[in-house]
C-alpha cells in the first residue's frame, strides 16, 4: 500500500533511497513511510479432546475453516489478544500454553503469531466474524482446498493454517496431545 501524500505537510510523496532501501518520503519536510507488518495472532484451541475450528465470514480466506484469530489490539499482550479472539469468535474462555510459532512473508503486510490453548469455561458458539464452529477430533480434519489465485496473503495464510493444525491430521489422540503440548 503507498501513500500519495505526506502526513505531515501534504506534499506529493516520492521515491528515494532511505537506508538501503527505495522508500516513499517527503522531498519538503523529509518524512519517511516506514511500512510495518501488523501482529496477528491465532488461537489453535483444545475443547473436550477437539479442535476448535471457526469458518471465516472476511478475508483472507473468507469461506474456509481456521483456527480463531485476529490482530492483536495497542493495549494488549499477545496472548491477551489470543484469549480475546478466541473469546469473540469461539464463546470460549481460554488458557495460553504456548507459542506454536511465528510466520511472515516478506510481501503479506502482517506477522501471525500461533499460540496452543485450551477452553477453561464456555460453549463453542461461532460469534464475531466466524461464519460456523466446529469442533474436530483428531485424524478428521476437514479437507481444503488451496486457495486459486487471489492474492499473496491467501496462499500464506492457507500454509499457515496447514502447518498449525498439522498435529489433528493423525487419528492417534496420543500423537495430537504430544503435538499440541498437553
Amino acid at each position: 500500500m503507498t501513500m500519495q501524500f505526506c502526513p505531515q505537510c501534504s506534499t506529493p510523496l516520492g521515491m528515494a533511497p532511505v537506508h538501503g532501501r527505495d522508500r516513499e518520503s517527503c522531498p519538503a519536510c523529509d518524512y519517511v513511510a516506514f511500512h510495518k507488518p501488523a501482529p496477528v495472532v491465532l488461537a489453535v484451541i483444545e475443547h473436550a479432546e477437539h479442535l476448535v475450528l471457526i469458518r471465516r465470514k472476511l478475508d483472507p480466506l473468507s469461506g474456509y475453516w481456521a483456527p480463531p484469530g485476529g490482530y492483536v489490539e495497542l493495549g494488549e499482550s499477545l496472548e491477551d489478544a489470543v484469549v480475546r479472539e478466541a473469546r469473540e469468535e469461539s464463546g470460549l474462555e481460554v488458557a495460553v500454553d504456548g507459542l506454536i510459532g511465528v510466520y511472515s512473508q516478506a510481501d503479506v503486510r502482517a506477522v501471525i503469531l500461533a499460540y496452543r490453548a485450551h477452553s477453561l469455561a464456555g460453549e463453542p458458539v461461532a460469534g464475531d466474524d466466524a461464519g460456523e464452529i466446529c469442533l474436530v477430533a483428531p485424524g478428521q480434519l476437514p479437507m481444503q482446498r488451496p486457495p486459486e489465485g487471489g492474492a499473496a496473503i491467501d496462499h500464506w495464510f492457507f500454509k499457515v493454517i496447514q502447518e498449525v493444525t498439522a498435529p489433528w491430521k493423525w487419528g492417534r489422540r496420543t500423537g495430537a496431545r504430544t503435538m499440541m503440548g498437553r
